[in-house]
């Protein structure tokens, strides 16, 4: 599959172990540094097999967890005393920092949200109503985490082929863009494990990845969860959409 995705935002090493720190329930101050070096390794080879090009990014901290690990597995330094620093502690710490800069600006985005929501004038109340009504439903952005997590327990679910015969793929990454934005014109919202379902190999689920992935670059989808690390679901984004493109959809 010769298509290289360039995402112009995307999370960093910190936030991938954020990510399996809130995955796995740990406590940020003592995290098992062999379980969580073996799972953030297993999404840099998703991220490698997709040809991402934010691998480069994931690898200075990969190198310094194997050191850590390395660390941990040494036995404690007779000289150094019961108030021996904890190899983990200088990544604790900046995990800790990082965290805070993050609620910070979650609580900035999300004043921002409510100014933009804010009328200089007073409204009718029936309309003020409908739109109350419409907001109930409170839907979470999905992250590359979420995504390549379900790529992954996807790819565990399909069988490989047995047999070896050559021929030529039936799908490609434009074809399964133009299957999605057709689906999303029949349904509102398709869950993506079903989506993966659909598919028929690895190569099927791995190039619906990457469509999934692009037409989200594009702002054509955006992917939503009720709760962190549940089902993703893939949902028309509307405010992307021409005024004729959405007469068109709405008939």
């Amino acid at each position: 599959m010769n298509y290289k995705i360039h995402l112009e935002k995307f999370e960093g090493p910190l936030d991938l172990l954020l990510y399996l720190i809130k995955k796995n329930d740990i406590d940020i101050c003592d995290i098992p540094i062999a379980i969580i070096t073996d799972q953030y390794m297993e999404y840099i080879e998703m991220m490698k097999l997709l040809d991402l090009d934010v691998v480069g990014d994931f690898l200075v901290m990969a190198a310094s967890l194997m050191q850590i690990k390395s660390r941990m597995l040494l036995p404690p330094d007779p000289l150094a005393g019961p108030e021996a620093i904890d190899p983990r502690q200088e990544l604790v710490d900046r995990l800790k920092e990082y965290e805070q800069f993050k609620i910070v600006a979650e609580g900035l985005k999300t004043k921002e949200f409510f100014r933009q929501n804010l009328f200089g004038r007073l409204v009718d109340e029936e309309k003020l109503n409908e739109i109350k009504a419409d907001s109930e439903e409170v839907l979470f952005e999905a992250t590359l985490f979420d995504l390549i997590n379900a790529l992954s327990e996807a790819l565990k679910h399909v069988p490989d082929k047995k047999d070896y015969q050559v021929s030529q793929e039936e799908f490609t990454i434009e074809g399964k863009i133009h299957s999605l934005l057709h689906l999303l014109m029949e349904s509102p919202r398709i869950s993506i494990m079903d989506l993966f379902r659909r598919s028929t190999s690895k190569q099927e689920v791995v190039c619906t990845f990457v469509a999934v992935l692009e037409l989200t670059r594009q702002k054509e989808i955006i992917i939503v969860q009720h709760r962190q690390f549940e089902d993703i679901e893939i949902v028309r984004n509307t405010a992307n959409e021409t005024p004729s493109a959405a007469e068109d959809s709405n008939g």
